[in-house]
């Protein structure tokens, strides 16, 4: 069993949390006769965080009910890995594999670094998560992963498997003046994407508990792809006895927020891995139109496909758009990070009579 608190980290090290969604199965509205899909979370959102800080980070993991998370195995399709460049690439590197020249040998060989990039993301899962349950393959996946899916499993069921924290279990223990475990000695929270934040990051009291308390402590926020969705989750807040309650004035309603588009997911209904072939293929609600009716801002974009990143300093709220933006949502939470340090150490020099 992998303790995802470490004791023996190095007293140096500064502290994260990481919030995965445990959502494995996607609700559909459409067809009738499909009720739902398996589902995710993506891992290019998380391991690229992961590399970022790892060697001054320790990372505590949590879900919202603490079972373990599900990879999303379609996250893991090569053109994910092209990152900025996912937008033009993925309907060509589609196209690909369904020639009849295609080899999987042959369509990794052609995209090597985009092979090298799954490989090093793959071994920080390995580091830091273990052994955790991969998505089923879906009938409209990429033929690439049928072949991939086996060889990832194998490597899984090796590792020795991950505790992961529940929220409820998080804010009691933050609320328990025995246990040293507080909400306020992480330095951010990250949550990554894919589906599987549309199942349990939407309207979660427990979710919004946490986020409140990081927000009151000066903890950077950072949602991406679906992740932000959770940002619905601050409407609500959970009392000393564990009641949820409607907060009153949000301060998290400064913030504007990005997140997947209508028109993306609709392109990947009909087109890409979510589509029941020869189904018209509908999810139960697109996550900015939630965010949008829970009162918040989007924001607007020319380019769906580009990376966009925006953050909101009065809530420490950092939201990117999907996989595309991964890399610099990284970047600017590095640049936060350092900026928040440097302003502490600022005022923690007294003044000069």
């Amino acid at each position: 069993m992998i303790s995802n608190e470490n004791k023996f980290a190095p007293a140096t090290k500064r502290r994260a949390l990481i919030i995965i969604s445990s959502g494995r199965q996607l609700p559909l509205s459409e067809p009738a006769e499909v009720k739902s899909i398996s589902t995710g979370f993506f891992l290019i959102e998380l391991a690229q965080v992961l590399k970022e800080f790892e060697n001054e980070y320790e990372f505590t993991f949590a879900t919202p009910d603490g079972n373990s998370p599900q990879l999303d195995i379609n996250g893991l399709a090569l053109v994910m890995h092209s990152v900025a460049n996912i937008g033009y690439k993925t309907i060509p590197m589609r196209a690909e594999q369904f020639r009849s020249s295609y080899t999987v040998d042959a369509f990794r060989k052609r995209h090597s670094k985009l092979v090298a990039r799954r490989e090093q993301e793959v071994q920080l899962l390995e580091r830091h998560l273990g052994r955790i349950p991969v998505s089923e393959l879906l009938p409209n996946g990429e033929p690439e992963l049928i072949a991939y899916r086996a060889e990832l499993v194998s490597r899984l069921e090796k590792l020795p498997q991950t505790t992961f924290h529940s929220l409820p279990e998080l804010v009691q223990r933050h609320r328990d003046p025995a246990d040293p475990f507080k909400l306020t000695d992480f330095d951010f929270i990250h949550n990554p994407g894919g589906n599987a934040p549309m199942i349990d990051f939407r309207d979660n009291p427990w979710l919004g508990e946490i986020l409140h308390v990081a927000r009151e402590n000066g903890v950077i926020i950072s949602l991406i792809c679906h992740a932000p969705v959770a940002v619905t989750s601050t409407r609500q807040r959970v009392d000393e006895q564990g009641r949820p309650y409607f907060v009153k004035s949000n301060p998290f309603l400064a913030a504007t927020i990005t997140t997947v588009p209508t028109i993306g997911e609709l392109f990947a209904l009909r087109y890409l891995y979510l589509r029941v072939p020869g189904k018209k293929t509908r999810l139960t609600y697109f996550v900015d139109k939630a965010i949008k009716e829970a009162g918040f801002k989007l924001a607007k974009a020319l380019n769906i496909a580009a990376p966009q990143v925006v953050y909101e300093p009065s809530v420490q709220l950092l939201t990117g758009n999907g996989p595309q933006a991964v890399d610099m949502q990284s970047a600017k939470l590095r640049s936060i990070l350092t900026s928040t340090r440097a302003n502490h150490a600022r005022e923690s020099i007294p003044a000069v009579l």
